[in-house]
């Protein structure tokens, strides 16, 4: 099962991705709203073991520590080259807002390849930096997170510190536009896409 909702005043997708065999679940990219979150996965009866992370700034981790207080022992992930965003207002951005978030470390680090087990479920991680250092995907059977990497019709912004254009564009094509054509795509923002509709609308992709 995959369920995506925005958050926040940066409307950035949250997503449930669950194994209702086993009621295990993830949570991808919480953002804000973190009560709001807690509610969401209490309707669907699921157990969250982690929560992931597709990359360190403030607007797809914002929820993260409400969160961690409301579901108890649940791990947080994300890819070692952003792990030290989260603690890091300049870094994960939300100083330029106004206020620095400041939250605990992560509990585990993201590498290429892993996979994550959520019941009979899994998720592969992908490296694809370029909106940041360590920003990921991941891939289910049932579709890709493409966090801030890829959107309907466009990309991820290069300009926030440790962001490259080079690298993001070389992700995208040698590891995302490989996968069937088939493949739904469930971005940080917007709607679903697919990689078929990508390989053919995308301006920065033609």
């Amino acid at each position: 099962m995959i369920e995506g909702q925005a958050m926040g005043a940066m409307g950035a997708n949250c997503y449930l991705y669950a194994c209702m065999e086993s009621k295990k679940a993830v949570i991808i990219d919480p953002g804000a709203d973190g009560k709001k979150i807690h509610r969401w996965v209490l309707e669907k009866g699921l157990k969250v073991d982690y929560i992931l992370l597709t990359h360190g700034h403030v607007d797809h981790i914002g929820a993260v520590d409400v969160l961690r207080d409301l579901l108890g022992e649940v791990l947080v992930g994300i890819h070692v080259d952003d792990a030290e965003m989260l603690a890091d207002g300049t870094k994960n951005l939300s100083s330029y807002l106004g206020t620095a978030l400041v939250l605990k470390n992560a509990d585990f680090l993201l590498q290429d390849g892993q996979e994550i087990m959520i019941g009979n479920g899994k998720l592969k991680v992908i490296s694809t930096p370029g909106h940041s250092p360590g920003c990921v995907c991941f891939l289910s059977t049932e579709g890709l997170f493409s966090g801030d990497t890829l959107f309907a019709g466009s990309i991820g912004r290069t300009d926030f510190p440790g962001g490259s254009l080079e690298q993001l564009l070389k992700g995208v094509k040698d590891k995302l536009m490989i996968l069937p054509d088939d493949t739904r795509v469930f971005p940080g923002h917007g709607e679903e896409t697919s990689i078929g509709a990508e390989k053919r609308h995308n301006a920065y992709l033609i």
